[in-house]
C-alpha cells in the first residue's frame, strides 16, 4: 500500500522527494529555473512553494496515516479470511454443477437431433405408405370390373358340380396327366442317366461333374422317387452300373502303376536265421549287408506315420525320376486314394439319391479290386516292419475317417486289419522258427564282435517297439519277449562254439552292449528290455574279468582265493612263506608286461569303447584289490618280511593303472 501511495505521489509532485539525505545526495538542481517557469501556473506547486516546511510534515502525517490504514486492512483482511475460502469452494462447487449441467444438456441436444433424425424417417415411410395405398386402390378399381365378368353366377356352378359331364371330363384330364406323367418321367430318366453315361468318357473329372452339374437335378431324382418308383430304380441301378466300373477300373489302373514303383525287401529266404542267404551275405560287403538289414530296421520308414494325410503317389512322376518305394508307402497312397474317393462319392449319394446303400453297391468293386491285391501281397510278404507299419496305417486311416464322421469304410477298414494281423503273426513266427532251426555251425563267424544276427534282432525289435507304442494295443508283447527268448538260445548256442570261457563271455558280453545301445535309440518305452540286457550285459562283464585276470595273473587269484577271506583276519588255508614266495616274486617280475597285455587284448576285442573301459577299470580295480589282500597277508606271515624287497607298492600298481585309464 504504501509503495502504491508513493507512485500517487510522484505523479502528482513530478518525483519530488521528501527525504533530505536523498535532495542532499541525488538531486541536482541544474535546470530547476527553468523546470518552475513551465509549471508557475500549476497550483499544487504554487502552494508547496509558499507554505515550505507546513507542507512537508503535513506529508510526514499523511505518510504515518496511511502506514495505520495499510496495518487495519490487513487485520480485517484476515478476519475474513475463513469467510473468502469458504466462498472461494463454494464458487467451486458451483462451477463443477454448472459443468454437469451443461453436460446433461449436451445429451439433451444430441438425443433431440436424433429425434429429429427418426421423425424425419417416420415423415418418409408415412409418405411411402400414402403412395402405396393410392396405388392399391386404382388397383383395386380396376380389377373390380375384371373379377365381376369372370366371376361364375352360383347356378352355373351348381350345375357343373352336379352335372354328369364332370366325370367324364375328369376322366379324359386323367389320361392326359397320365400319359404326361410318363412322358416327364421318361425324359427326366433319359436325361439324368445321359449324364451318368459321360462319366465313362475317358478324363472325365467325375467330382467335378458330380458338384456342378448333378447337383442341380436333385430335385429331379426326387420326383423319380416321389412318382415313378420303376423310373427311379433304373435310374439308381445305371448310377451303380456305370461308377463300380468306372472306379473298379481307375483303382485296377492306379494299382497297376503303383506296382512298377514296389521296392522288393523281404522274401521267403530273408528271415534272420535262414542258413544260406545270411551266409552268401558274408563275403557281399557293408552295402549288401546294409541292404539285408532293411527289412529288420525301421530307420526313416517310420516317416511314413507323419505323412498319413499327405497326398498320394503320383507314378509318373516316381518312374520319371526312377523312384521305388516300399510297400507300405504304396499301400498309404492306396488308402489315401480310397479315402478321398469314398468320402466324396458318399457325401454325394447322401445328398443326390437320399439313400446311402447305394453307396455300398457303387463301391462293391472298387473294394474287391483293393482285396484281390491286398491278398496276393500278403500271401508273397515276408516284411514283418511292413506289416505292422500297414497295421497303424490302417488304423491312423480309421481316425481320419472318424473325424470326417463318416462311416463308410468302416467294414473295409476292419476287415483290413483282419487280413493284416494274421499274416503279420505267420511272418513272426517265421522269424522265431528260423532262429531255433538255423544251424548254429553254419551262421558261427570266429569272432567275439557282435554277431549280424543278433544286431538285425535288436533293430528289428527296437523297430517293433517303437511301432506297438505308436498304435500298438498290447498284442505284441508276448511275441517280443519269445523272440527274445529264441535269440538267447542262439546265443548261447554261438557261445558254446568258443574255445575257452573268457572268449565265450566276451561275445555274450560285446553282444549285449550292442543290444543296450540300440535299445537307447528306441526310447523310454524298451527300457524294460534294455534292463533285461543290463543285467546280463553286468552278469558277463563279471565273469570275463575274471576269466581275464586268472589268465594274466593265475597264480594270485588262485591263492588269494584259496587262503585269504574278504576281511583279511582269516585264511580259508594257513599259508606259510614257501607258499606266498613264488607268488610274490613271479607278479613282481612280470606284471607290468601284463598289464600291458590285458590293456591290448580288451582293447582289441571289445567293439565299444565305453565298454571296453568300464572292462579294464574293473579287471585294475579288481587286481589292485587281490594284491593289496596278498600283501596285507605277507606282512601276517611269520618271516614275510624277507619278502618286503620283492613287494611292489600298492602306488606303483595305482600310478601304472592310471596311466593306462588315461589312454582309454
Amino acid at each position: 500500500m504504501a509503495g502504491v501511495q508513493e507512485r500517487q505521489y510522484e505523479e502528482f509532485f513530478g518525483g519530488f522527494y521528501f527525504d533530505e539525505d536523498a535532495l542532499s545526495k541525488d538531486i541536482s538542481l541544474d535546470g530547476l529555473d527553468k523546470e518552475l517557469e513551465e509549471h508557475k501556473n500549476y497550483d499544487v506547486l504554487i502552494s508547496i512553494l509558499t507554505n515550505g516546511e507546513k507542507q512537508r510534515d503535513m506529508a510526514t502525517m499523511v505518510e504515518g496515516n496511511l502506514g495505520h490504514i495499510e496495518q487495519d486492512l490487513i487485520q480485517d483482511y484476515i478476519k475474513d479470511n475463513d469467510s473468502l475460502v469458504l466462498l472461494h469452494d463454494q464458487i467451486h462447487d458451483c462451477d463443477i454443477v454448472l459443468s454437469q449441467i451443461g453436460s446433461l444438456l449436451s445429451g439433451f441436444q444430441v438425443h433431440i437431433g436424433s429425434l429429429s433424425s427418426e421423425l424425419r424417417s417416420l415423415h418418409e415411410k408415412s409418405l411411402d405408405l400414402g403412395v402405396r395405398l393410392k396405388n392399391r386402390k386404382l388397383a383395386e378399381t380396376k380389377l373390380a370390373a375384371f373379377v365381376e365378368e369372370i366371376v361364375a353366377p352360383p347356378g352355373l356352378v351348381n350345375a357343373i358340380i352336379d352335372g354328369e359331364f364332370l366325370l367324364a371330363a375328369l376322366k379324359d384330364i386323367k389320361q392326359e396327366l397320365e400319359r404326361l406323367r410318363k412322358k416327364a418321367l421318361s425324359k427326366v430318366s433319359a436325361y439324368v442317366i445321359g449324364i451318368f453315361s459321360s462319366m465313362r468318357k475317358p478324363g472325365t473329372n467325375i467330382q467335378i461333374l458330380q458338384q456342378n452339374l448333378l447337383q442341380k437335378y436333385r430335385h429331379l431324382v426326387l420326383f423319380l422317387k416321389e412318382h415313378g418308383i420303376e423310373k427311379y430304380n433304373d435310374v439308381c441301378a445305371a448310377y451303380v452300373d456305370k461308377m463300380n466300373k468306372v472306379l473298379s477300373e481307375d483303382f485296377r489302373v492306379y494299382l497297376e502303376a503303383l506296382e512298377s514303383l514296389k521296392l522288393d525287401i523281404g522274401v521267403s529266404t530273408d528271415v534272420i536265421g535262414y542258413d544260406a542267404n545270411v551266409v552268401d551275405l558274408i563275403p557281399r560287403g557293408r552295402e549288401q549287408l546294409r541292404n539285408h538289414r532293411f527289412m529288420f530296421s525301421l530307420g526313416e520308414r517310420s516317416n511314413i506315420l507323419k505323412e498319413i494325410d499327405q497326398p498320394g503317389l503320383v507314378p509318373c512322376i516316381s518312374e520319371a525320376n526312377s523312384l521305388k518305394y516300399p510297400y507300405e508307402v504304396i499301400f498309404r497312397s492306396l488308402q489315401k486314394l480310397l479315402m478321398d474317393t469314398a468320402s466324396s462319392e458318399y457325401i454325394f449319394i447322401k445328398a443326390f439319391f437320399r439313400d446311402e446303400s447305394m453307396f455300398y453297391r457303387v463301391f462293391e468293386g472298387p473294394v474287391a479290386v483293393i482285396d484281390e491285391n491286398m491278398k496276393l501281397t500278403l500271401a508273397n510278404s515276408h516284411d514283418a516292419i511292413c506289416l505292422m507299419l500297414m497295421i497303424c496305417i490302417t488304423k491312423k486311416h480309421q481316425l481320419v475317417m472318424s473325424n470326417r464322421r463318416l462311416p463308410c469304410l468302416d467294414t473295409y477298414l476292419d476287415k483290413a486289419l483282419i487280413y493284416l494281423w494274421p499274416r503279420f503273426k505267420t511272418v513272426f513266427d517265421m522269424y522265431i522258427q528260423s532262429l531255433y532251426q538255423c544251424d548254429a555251425k553254419m551262421l558261427w563267424v570266429d569272432g567275439t564282435h557282435p554277431h549280424h544276427i543278433v544286431r538285425c534282432y535288436m533293430e528289428f525289435t527296437a523297430s517293433l517297439i517303437q511301432l506297438n507304442a505308436e498304435c500298438g494295443d498290447g498284442q505284441l508283447d508276448m511275441s517280443l519277449k519269445r523272440l527274445r527268448l529264441a535269440v538267447d538260445d542262439l546265443l548261447v548256442r554261438f557261445a558254446e562254439k568258443f574255445a575257452t570261457q573268457k572268449l565265450k563271455h566276451l561275445f555274450l558280453l560285446n553282444n549285449c552292449d550292442m543290444a543296450i545301445s540300440i535299445l537307447k535309440e528306441a526310447g523310454e518305452e524298451a527300457k524294460e528290455l534294455r534292463r533285461y540286457f543290463e543285467e546280463k550285459l553286468e552278469s558277463n562283464l563279471v565273469s570275463f574279468v575274471d576269466e581275464l585276470l586268472m589268465e594274466y595273473f593265475g597264480d594270485l587269484i588262485k591263492f588269494v582265493k584259496n587262503h585269504i577271506s574278504e576281511d583279511l583276519i582269516s585264511y580259508t588255508e594257513c599259508p606259510n612263506i614257501a607258499d606266498v614266495e613264488p607268488v610274490v616274486k613271479n607278479f613282481a617280475v612280470k606284471w607290468r608286461t601284463a598289464l600291458e597285455l590285458m590293456h591290448n587284448e580288451v582293447v582289441t576285442c571289445c567293439s565299444n569303447f565305453v565298454s571296453g573301459m568300464a572292462i579294464l577299470k574293473a579287471a585294475m580295480a579288481q587286481l589292485l584289490n587281490d594284491y593289496n589282500r596278498l600283501s596285507e597277508c605277507v606282512k601276517m606271515i611269520p618271516g614275510g618280511s624277507s619278502l618286503n624287497r620283492n613287494l611292489v607298492s600298492i602306488t606303483s600298481i595305482s600310478y601304472e593303472i592310471r596311466k593306462y585309464s588315461r589312454t582309454l
